[in-house]
């Protein structure tokens, strides 16, 4: 019975690892389609005017997409910059000092219910509170405000992770040579978390660069003919600017709408190959 019970184990293990590859391999196959599908329809128009010319609708061969660059640009940098400090912050305070308390338990279960909240519901969020009861109008800010709240449950969670996976050791040999509690987390802890806490910004970069809804929602412009000069200026983003030329006839903008997928996760790639880089620099360094 041994053998036959061992031989069983086998089988199921290799079935397994046999349906793992091949459900692997159906996936990226079907990637790999769609990427080509997509590089094949953008190769004519792959030109330096996709990225320098203007947005317009009415001659595809000189339209582009530099103020929806400049336009993302703005909208990932400024959600980056406010709910990285803000989601790193609740993260380590809900880790760290929240213990098991009431207000620990309820404040867990908010962010992880707003992870799961439709982006469209903090679009018509972000067109309640910042674009009308703040009087913002449709500006880069508004949309990086909701963005922000988008983005903000994902950078918590990780920022938990990160700090959940280092050793309390660490921390127990810092409080044993004097350290108060935010010493040891800050010179220590955070650190040692560094790898996890990138993590999450690519994670949130990742979802506020590709984000349409929201900022359909609060008024982002389709097509615009001057580069965003800042916060308080009216934008276009790339997602935006793909989807607008969807809904034109495709025999003649489905190229235009492809260039500017392929800019769009150019873009992405690049911030990605970035942080991905520095945060296994930062694993290597951590112990």
């Amino acid at each position: 019975m041994i053998p036959r019970s061992r031989a069983v184990r086998r089988l199921e293990e290799w079935t397994f690892v046999v349906g793992f590859l091949v459900a692997v391999g159906i996936a990226v196959l079907a990637l790999a389609v769609l990427l080509g599908s997509i590089l094949v329809a953008a190769w004519p128009r792959l030109t330096p005017a996709i990225l320098f010319n203007y947005s317009n609708s009415t001659n595809p061969a000189t339209a582009g997409y530099a103020a929806a660059v400049v336009g993302t640009l703005w909208i990932v940098g400024l959600t980056l910059l406010f709910s990285l400090p803000l989601g790193i912050a609740a993260g380590i305070y809900l880790q760290e000092y929240g213990g098991r308390g009431i207000l620990s338990r309820i404040l867990q279960a908010g962010v992880s219910n707003l992870a799961g909240v439709p982006s469209v519901v903090f679009g018509l969020l972000g067109l309640a509170v910042f674009v009308r009861a703040l009087g913002m109008g449709p500006v880069v800010l508004a949309g990086a405000l909701t963005l922000t709240m988008l983005v903000f449950p994902y950078v918590v969670i990780t920022t938990q992770e990160a700090v959940r996976a280092v050793p309390q050791s660490i921390r127990d040999a810092a409080l044993a040579l004097g350290s108060t509690k935010w010493q040891a987390i800050r010179k220590q802890v955070l650190p040692a978390a560094a790898p996890g806490l990138l993590t999450g910004a690519i994670l949130a970069a990742s979802r506020a660069i590709g984000e349409t809804a929201p900022l359909l929602v609060i008024g982002a412009l389709f097509l615009q003919t001057f580069i965003p000069y800042g916060p308080d200026s009216p934008f276009v983003a790339l997602p935006v600017q793909i989807y607008a030329y969807t809904i034109l006839p495709v025999n003649q903008w489905g190229g235009v709408a492809a260039a500017g997928m392929i800019v769009l996760m150019g873009i992405l790639f690049s911030f990605n190959a970035v942080a991905i880089v520095v945060r296994n620099r930062l694993q290597r360094q951590r112990w």
